[in-house]
């Protein structure tokens, strides 16, 4: 069984990414679309920074490490990946703007559809142009844009109908669907992590962890940082604006993979999205739930 799993490794991630999407699907109300309109400047702020800033911090770090043309793909790779249901998950934890993390999600995931496979073009000729292997790797545009829309807008799109059609029933099972499917995103992970190269592993190696640590820990907390700041100027209230923070520090590691493994069949580029699974969440969560935390006390203090 684990043989069959290690060798279907990469379509068992296919179809873990597509519940991923249509948990998120069901967890859509009329309400969140209505949030692209009633907060546009809230929205537009976090898509700005989503887009233009975190794929910014990402080429900074990777531009001034010692790391190797396939790792510096992979961290550009996982950094224009938008936030999944993961990130929702920890803005729900925190009491963000639960509305506003949807939106942003489900904006990004429609973006990235195109994204992706123009930026990732660009990345591959820009960190592996001096290699014989990166003149020949390239991701086909609209077979690439139609394999993300396999695994993230419609599975989207049938979570919606399903929510329509049980109406209330839904709610029932909603809050156990968000717990179970990022655990059995994190069995893929280890399987990943475990297999070998012939059962679609990676491989990894201890030197290799400790490479990429630090740097996806500095995207990690460097884009909440950005994202937490950026609404400041633009006079974003504080649930907003941790809001913005999460879901721009917690990326979509399951779509970093998929292209990785799938779409361009490189292990190596797998890796960093790997290394940032072990960190992100926990690391996302500790921050958001410090600064919530401090703001409380400073209220407290005020009183």
């Amino acid at each position: 069984m684990l043989r069959f799993i290690g060798e279907h490794i990469n379509e068992l991630l296919n179809i873990v990414l597509g519940l991923i999407m249509f948990g998120l699907g069901m967890g859509l109300k009329k309400n969140d679309f209505k949030q692209l309109f009633d907060q546009p400047r809230a929205l537009t702020i976090g898509l700005t920074a989503q887009m233009l800033l975190l794929p910014l911090v990402g080429f900074i770090l990777v531009y001034y490490s010692n790391l190797n043309p396939e790792f510096k793909v992979g961290v550009m790779l996982l950094s224009i990946c938008p936030g999944g249901i993961t990130s929702n998950l920890v803005s729900y934890f925190v009491k963000g703007n639960i509305a506003l993390a949807v939106s942003l999600t489900v904006t990004n995931a429609v973006f990235s559809l195109f994204t992706i496979p123009l930026l990732v073009n660009q990345f591959l000729q820009y960190f592996l142009h001096s290699s014989q292997q990166g003149e020949y790797i390239q991701l086909p545009f609209f077979k690439t844009v139609l394999s993300i829309f396999m695994v993230t807008i419609l599975p989207a799109l049938l979570g919606m109908v399903v929510r329509y059609r049980l109406g209330k029933r839904i709610n029932l099972i909603q809050k156990y669907i968000n717990i179970a499917l990022p655990m059995l995103l994190l069995l893929v992970f280890a399987f990943k992590f475990l297999g070998g190269n012939g059962q679609d592993g990676t491989k990894i190696t201890m030197d290799e962890i400790l490479d990429l640590t630090p740097i996806v820990i500095g995207l990690n907390v460097g884009a909440m940082y950005l994202g937490f700041l950026v609404g400041t100027p633009f006079g974003l209230s504080f649930k907003n604006r941790i809001t913005i923070a999460v879901e721009v520090g917690l990326h979509n590691t399951a779509l970093a993979l998929l292209i990785a493994s799938e779409k361009l069949g490189m292990p190596q580029i797998e890796k960093p999205a790997l290394v940032y699974a072990m960190f992100s969440f926990f690391i996302t969560y500790i921050i958001a739930w410090s600064l919530v935390r401090m703001r409380l006390q400073r209220f407290k203090k005020r009183s």
